[in-house]
């Protein structure tokens, strides 16, 4: 089992100390579950009132803390203890899965890929034709790669997940289990004689560096060229990214949110929770769209959004306010 003890903790996190623990630290936990030897942290003033009947003999917390650890405990002030409880994480985080051979034997891999240095396989993987994975990549049992895909360097792709034909992923990079790489888009169109016509999808998904993408989510491919996620983007589970969709850098969209087809998002957009976004609606830099909101209409950049349809948050807010006052008011006629 892992332990540190105070000072050593404090030497990643490089905080300053206050009060003192003799405790030995074997892991971290929330505050209202964690030991005596466990870490736990107070990321916002509200939870100050959690620590008296917390059990941790360490909080990593703000510097503005208003109260003092107690006898035989201690706070590590820092800048923001969010990021420093994410190298904590960090630091006892469980070994990964085991590779007791770089590529599998039950691996089916075409004789034209590329296989990097130090990149391994596991089993019941398939690599199709003329597929490149780089340096150091790491792809799980089950994954199937298929025709002229590439995955660049350092990147981790969890089992489950299908990387369809010409997707490029880039480096340091995380996909989940069970994630789509490249289906076909949503298109069909109305045929008297036919039906719903099937509109070919013959575009790709090209994917940046860092991004991080969650368990079952989908992102189509374009209809004629490319669905593009920036450098850094954080895409939950349960997502779904619609075809020729270009996210810039940095954004984030929440579980269960979707965009529709040819959506684009500027840098540093936040997508909250079940919001759902029309097709060929342009978000700009910085914008936010709240959880289970509708946007209908391009958005500007830096504004928060509210509601269904969407409209700047103080407007949605003033609305529900008027609407609550209407209910209240019609209950006591």
């Amino acid at each position: 089992m892992k332990s540190y003890s105070l000072q050593e903790i404090n030497e990643i996190l490089k905080g300053v100390i206050v009060g003192n623990t003799f405790h030995k630290i074997t892991a971290p936990e929330q505050l209202e579950a964690a030991s005596e030897s466990e870490i736990s942290f107070i990321g916002n003033k509200k939870y100050e009132k959690l620590w008296a009947g917390s059990k941790a003999c360490v909080a990593v917390v703000n510097e503005n803390i208003s109260i003092e650890p107690g006898e035989d405990r201690a706070f590590i002030k820092v800048k923001n203890a969010d990021l420093a409880m994410s190298q904590i994480l960090e630091l006892f985080a469980p070994a990964t899965p085991l590779f007791h051979i770089d590529i599998h034997p039950t691996a089916v891999i075409d004789q034209s890929a590329t296989i990097c240095n130090g990149a391994r396989i596991g089993a019941g993987c398939y690599v199709g034709p003329k597929v490149i994975i780089g340096d150091n990549t790491t792809i799980y049992p089950n994954v199937t790669i298929l025709d002229e895909s590439t995955i660049g360097k350092n990147s981790v792709i969890w089992s489950g997940t299908v990387i369809r034909e010409r997707c490029h992923i880039g480096n340091e990079c995380i996909i989940h289990p069970n994630a789509t790489i490249g289906a076909d888009g949503f298109g069909f169109r109305p045929d008297p004689e036919r039906g719903l016509v099937k509109i070919p999808q013959i575009g790709n998904v090209i994917i940046g560096n860092n991004v991080e993408i969650g368990a079952n989510s989908c992102i189509d491919r374009g209809k004629f060229s490319s669905t593009v996620l920036g450098d850094g983007c954080k895409i939950d589970n349960l997502v779904q990214i619609g075809h020729n969709s270009k996210l810039g850098m940095f954004c984030i969209m929440a579980g269960n949110s979707g965009l529709a087809g040819s959506v684009t998002l500027g840098n540093g957009v936040i997508i909250g929770g079940s919001a759902s976004i029309k097709d060929h609606t342009t978000i700009g830099d910085r914008a936010i769209v709240g959880a289970g909101s509708g946007v209908t209409a391009d958005i500007p950049a830096g504004k928060t959004m509210l509601g269904y349809p969407a409209v700047e948050a103080r407007d949605a807010l003033k609305q529900w306010a008027i609407l609550k006052r209407l209910v209240n008011e019609s209950k006591n006629k």
